[in-house]
């Protein structure tokens, strides 16, 4: 039997089919969502794995359930009256034969067994104070409207240059110390040593604190810690420890390795990892299994150390997709470094600028727009409801759909930067490396912010409580394994709506400013207002289409 607990959300528990039961088998399941309240609460209700049940969703609108079982499921609900025949093969999660896989709600709030709120039901369009459509439009015509007041106020580049930046030479010199730089490979290679133990020693159940380290911490929480601090993975790469260590055992410098770097390949592979990654979160039907998890980062440590061996720590500095994408962060931070090396405290958009325009770079940035895109895009009813009554299988769409987001958003990058003037003795193909890096980063980082902020600050504290008992014993390693987890985001719905509208207009903005100080440096004269429109036009699809998303989700 499974055990059905109907929550702020629903969560399915079980640990087999013969587990004993007190109570029968409904024939239906009601569930009620009014107002953000989801009723019954608290109710426990068993039914027998592997036969059919129904659940009669009434709600005041429309939403979705994901499944998290074996195998996975999402299920559509309308407002109104939704009815549902379902069918749970195997209780308990893919990860174990007792554990806890949740049922989560999305509506406007969601919550699952243990309470943690679903990253992307908090601050749906319902929540802003305005129909979404007013703030798609009002979004578009401040990117208008900035785009004009840029053609008529700013004429000359301002960021091409570092030298107006102020040097650091004192915090440079603590940085770069040997003290300071043996202290950061000490925590990374303690970080990775820990995860590695959670990874082979820790059990295969949600509370192991591996899966909310790489999907939360890490791939989440480098945004703001990037931004903050600058690289910070480059800073702490346990790759580039285990390198100096085995460079300096084989007499090898560091830097270069045994052979010179391919310089033709540039951020290729930090594309093709990082699609991997996002495979791996979004896409894999065993995501959440922990052995997926430890086959996919033995993989990338492998490649890491050997990569780094044969061609030093340029390979990590361009194939790293963690490396890349922190370093690209760290561009729209205040730390940067002019050309001689020096630490310096500049304006953001100048270090952006200041952005080498690698072979590859329109790959990366597709990558994370598409992929962000398509996370917000799968969780829309509709493709719910498609993926429900479509005899496809469902991983094989979703793996289309993946690739269908990273292709468009790298189409419209393409063809937008491409279709601007040319200066003379310029070649049209390299336009995009030479853009994406001023117009798409922040982009990016407004995207992340809008789909991921409630993500990171909710399983954020989950996975800091979890850390405490890496091996699901009931230790507590850190001492915070009694903490709970602050909800009072959720109950922000209206506040968290606006920061998604803002964070993704300020990122479009920011992205219109930066590629228009870069055109006044690639466009002849004659083209410098004109050759700009392709590249609000790309901007116009990214702003609607991304709040769009992020609405429909």
């Amino acid at each position: 039997m499974a055990a059905l607990a109907l929550a702020a959300a629903l969560a399915l528990t079980g640990c087999s089919e013969d587990e004993p039961t007190d109570s029968p088998a409904p024939e239906k399941i009601s569930i009620t969502i009014t107002d953000d309240e989801v009723s019954p609460l608290g109710e426990r209700v068993e039914v027998p794995a592997g036969e059919p049940f129904t659940v009669e969703i009434t709600a005041d609108r429309a939403g979705e359930m994901h499944v998290h079982s074996n195998p996975e499921q999402e299920w559509a609900f309308e407002e109104g009256t939704t009815t549902i025949e379902a069918t749970l093969d195997q209780p308990g999660s893919p990860r174990s034969s007792c554990t806890t896989p949740t049922w989560s709600c999305s509506s406007s709030k969601s919550a699952d067994v243990d309470g943690t709120y679903s990253a992307h039901g908090l601050g749906g369009a319902k929540d802003l104070p305005i129909p979404a459509e007013f703030a798609v439009v009002g979004a578009v015509a401040a990117l208008v409207v900035s785009f004009v007041v840029l053609a008529i106020a700013w004429r000359n580049p301002r960021f091409e240059s570092m030298e107006r930046s102020r040097p650091l030479p004192q915090l440079q010199a603590v940085v770069e110390s040997t003290a300071a730089r043996v202290a950061m490979a000490v925590v990374g290679l303690l970080a990775s040593a820990y995860l590695g133990l959670t990874l082979v020693a820790g059990q295969d159940l949600e509370t192991n604190p591996a899966f909310g380290m790489v999907y939360v911490l890490l791939w989440v929480g480098i945004v703001p810690a990037s931004l903050v601090l600058g690289p910070v993975w480059k800073a702490f790469s346990p790759f580039r420890a285990v390198n100096a260590v085995l460079s300096r055992l084989l007499r090898v410098d560091p830097e270069t390795g045994l052979y010179a770097f391919p310089e033709r390949l540039g951020l290729w592979l930090a594309a093709a990892g990082l699609y991997a990654f996002v495979w791996l979160e979004l896409v894999s039907p065993s995501q959440t299994a922990l052995g997926t998890l430890r086959l996919w980062i033995t993989v990338y440590a492998v490649a890491m150390v050997l990569g780094a061996l044969l061609f030093g720590n340029r390979f990590l500095a361009a194939a790293d997709p963690f490396e890349v994408y922190s370093s690209l962060l760290a561009r729209l931070s205040v730390w940067g470094r002019r050309a001689d090396g020096r630490l310096v405290l500049v304006s953001p958009l100048r270090n952006l600028a200041s952005t080498p325009p690698s072979p590859g770079l329109p790959a990366v940035m597709a990558v994370l727009l598409g992929s962000t895109a398509y996370d917000s895009f799968r969780e829309s009813p509709p493709w719910v409801k498609f993926l429900q009554t479509n005899e496809i299988d469902q991983t094989l769409l979703n793996n289309l759909a993946l690739a269908g987001f990273v292709l468009l958003a790298g189409a419209i990058l393409t063809l937008g930067t491409m279709a601007t003037g040319l200066a003379p003795g310029a070649r049209r193909l390299d336009l995009p490396r030479r853009y994406a890096h001023s117009m798409t980063p922040p982009i990016v980082v407004g995207y992340m912010v809008a789909h991921y902020f409630s993500y990171l600050v909710v399983l954020g504290q989950t996975t800091v409580i979890q850390m405490s008992d890496p091996l699901s014993r009931g230790d507590d390693w850190f001492g915070t394994g009694g903490w709970a987890v602050n909800h009072s985001i959720a109950y922000q719905a209206t506040a968290l709506a606006v920061m998604k509208v803002v964070a993704v207009v300020t990122g479009h903005v920011l992205g219109a400013v930066a590629s228009h100080d870069r055109a006044m440096t690639l466009l002849p004269k004659e083209h410098q207002v004109r050759g700009q429109l392709s590249l609000l036009v790309a901007m116009v699809a990214f702003t609607a289409g991304g709040l769009f998303l992020l609405f429909a989700s």
